[in-house]
């Protein structure tokens, strides 16, 4: 595996968990920042949702899209959640 390429263990809710088929995977990526992380799913599997509608957490604490990735990681991306 390059020095670049992370483990990243992933977790899937709602809409994303239903289109990927799973709640969660182990992952080998280079992406820097779950932005790119996400992107790269998306073109991946085909997600419907758009980055701006979703919220991301790293390590169980919500994050920011741009922070950096490391291997070993929990990255989970969050969609909106409807209820009453």
């Amino acid at each position: 595996m390059p020095p670049s390429t992370k483990t990243i263990h992933i977790h899937y809710f709602a809409q994303l968990r239903e289109r990927r088929g799973l709640e969660r995977e182990t992952i080998h990526t280079s992406a820097p920042t779950p932005a790119q992380l996400f992107k790269e799913l998306k073109e991946k599997h085909g997600f419907p949702l758009e980055q701006s509608h979703l919220k991301v957490a790293i390590n169980n604490q919500f994050g920011n899209w741009n922070e950096p990735l490391h291997s070993g990681d929990d990255v989970a991306f969050i969609p909106p959640v409807a209820g009453g």
